[in-house]
């Protein structure tokens, strides 16, 4: 089954010194699921124990504050391998939601299965360094994007660094990762000239 070799192909990138009895009984742990654009795969408030592999679509990970406006956090596409990097992700309720913003199939893993059988592995200790790197990383530019720069500039640099987004996510979606409404984008596009006439 084509879906399975993927899936299969995508741990075994990641895990290369695992070996393959123990990959495959790893793959068997895991199941597929498919998702309806905006189908909820976590919900805020509740444990977060999966690790999860988008194979097709496209997710997003949102906040919703208390007056019920959304506010997006990061987008997963093709091949994003996500996990409940830290102890205290795992230990307490979800603060934000995954949904699928197309449809997609996502492999959902159980934390539990994935550490006791890469736990040891060297791959996995420079995998959880990688992203947590990425996280600070991303957290730190975003940061500095939003006390430093205008909202032409924070969407000049989305364009630069993340060109495959903006034909994929929503100009709403985009505006809400940025920090601004989808009417003031829209205007900004058109002071660029990149809305078609």
């Amino acid at each position: 089954m084509p879906a399975v070799s993927d899936w299969q192909q995508a741990l075994a990138r990641r895990f290369p010194e695992l070996a393959p009895a123990s990959l495959a009984a790893l793959v068997a742990q895991a199941r597929s699921e498919p998702l309806d654009a905006h189908q909820t795969l976590l919900a805020a408030g509740s444990a977060w124990q999966h690790a999860f592999w988008v194979e097709r679509g496209l997710l997003r990970l949102f906040y919703i504050d208390s007056e019920g406006r959304e506010s997006n956090k990061n987008f997963h596409a093709e091949d994003a391998f996500i996990w409940p990097v830290t102890e205290m992700m795992r230990r307490e309720p979800a603060a934000f939601f995954i949904a699928a913003l197309t449809p997609a199939t996502v492999w959902r893993l159980p934390y539990g299965a994935l550490q006791a059988s890469v736990g040891a592995l060297p791959s996995w200790t420079a995998l959880q360094l990688h992203a947590l790197a990425g996280l600070l990383d991303d957290k730190m530019r975003r940061e500095q994007v939003f006390l430093q720069c205008t909202a032409r500039q924070r969407y000049e640099a989305l364009l630069r660094e993340r060109p495959e987004w903006t034909g994929r996510i929503p100009l709403r979606h985009l505006a809400s990762y940025l920090g601004m409404t989808d009417v003031s984008l829209s205007r900004l596009r058109a002071e660029m000239g990149l809305i078609d006439g």
